[in-house]
């Protein structure tokens, strides 16, 4: 799988085929043809690209199954991303999903739970009647906090994919696998922000929004599902009480609680009437001046995907593969990888 690899690694090194074409002495279309796999690189062009890369030709010969279905939800109409972007963030999840569902075959196959369906909750609307229906179908109280809303989905058969990715026009995405849901999320973000953006992407995987409900207002919709979905009414109406006249430091904590930022708490606040008009726009005045618009401080522990990791350990300790090539699909050294296979033992 040459071909995939190179493209895959191309497109991670932000290289556009004709940056690369000329850091190696060939035409941009010398490039395409090996992306595409009409035709193979000699072993010399193999060690070109590799130190153009900045990898082992090894990478370039990882065996990729290729015998996945791929389906990759459009970007968003307004989406900043450059078209090379967009291709780096697919590339990445087919190769990330690829080196996961060969752990996944190795166990026989039947170690992932089965997901709930999908696009099969109706909604008007509504987004607090929405949220509500959609914690329904996921199996989740009607009421109360969500912790490690990462590992929750993972049990309940949606595989998700962390990467890193320093630009602000991406927070995440989702598509299928075989026809289960897959989800990616921009660790670039901070764990609020990335719960936010998971619960956008489960209401756009199992909503099923008005057929009269344009893209922007379909956006606008899955935002507010995910704000109701995380912060019930009914428990900010108990945690904060019906009226405020004041922003206060126990806010902080209910923010801190429900795995929220400060600015979708008010937000929310100021949705059910518990803030006026008045205090949320001096609030969100004073949050422009600190920089939280952009860059509100965390006040949670990041969540972590572990399913990929737990499933490999286990695959070795099965002897379904080796302990090498544990390593070499989790991505990381052999030495690395012995160590977290005696910390899980230790537990």
């Amino acid at each position: 799988m040459v071909e995939k690899n190179l493209k895959f690694y191309r497109l991670r090194s932000r290289l556009t085929k004709k940056e690369l074409a000329l850091r190696v002495g060939v035409s941009p279309m010398a490039i395409t043809h090996y992306e595409n796999g009409d035709r193979k690189p000699d072993i010399d062009m193999l060690h070109k690209l590799a130190e153009a890369l900045g990898v082992r030709i090894a990478d370039f010969l990882a065996v990729r199954s290729g015998q996945h279905q791929y389906v990759h939800c459009e970007y968003r109409r307004n989406n900043a991303l450059s078209k090379n972007d967009r291709e780096m963030v697919c590339e990445s999840v087919e190769e990330y999903f690829d080196r996961f569902f060969q752990v996944v075959d190795a166990l026989g196959g039947e170690v992932l739970p089965a997901y709930p369906e999908t696009r099969c909750v109706k909604t008007s609307r509504n987004a607090e009647q929405a949220a509500g229906l959609l914690r329904t179908h996921l199996g989740f109280a009607e009421e109360g906090p969500i912790p490690n809303l990462i590992g929750a989905m993972e049990n309940k058969g949606i595989p998700l994919y962390l990467c890193e990715m320093d630009n602000a026009h991406f927070s995440g995405m989702n598509g299928t696998i075989d026809g289960r849901p897959y989800i990616v999320l921009n660790t670039c973000m901070t764990p609020e922000r990335q719960r936010s953006t998971l619960v956008h992407e489960l209401a756009h995987i199992f909503c099923l929004f008005p057929d009269d409900m344009d893209e922007d207002e379909a956006e606008s919709f899955a935002t507010a599902i995910s704000g109701a979905f995380l912060c019930p009414a009914k428990d900010l109406l108990r945690e904060l009480g019906p009226r405020r006249t004041h922003i206060t430091s126990d806010m902080d904590m209910v923010a801190q609680e429900y795995g929220v930022s400060m600015l979708l708490l008010i937000k929310r606040a100021n949705i059910l009437g518990i803030i006026n008009d008045s205090l949320y726009k001096q609030f969100m005045i004073e949050a422009s001046k600190r920089g939280w618009r952009k860059h509100e401080p965390s006040r949670i522990a990041a969540e972590t995907a572990s399913l990929f990791e737990m499933l490999t350990i286990r695959a070795v300790s099965e002897d379904e593969i080796s302990q090498q090539r544990g390593a070499e699909l989790l991505g990381v050294s052999y030495d690395d990888f012995d160590s977290m296979l005696h910390a899980r033992e230790d537990q």
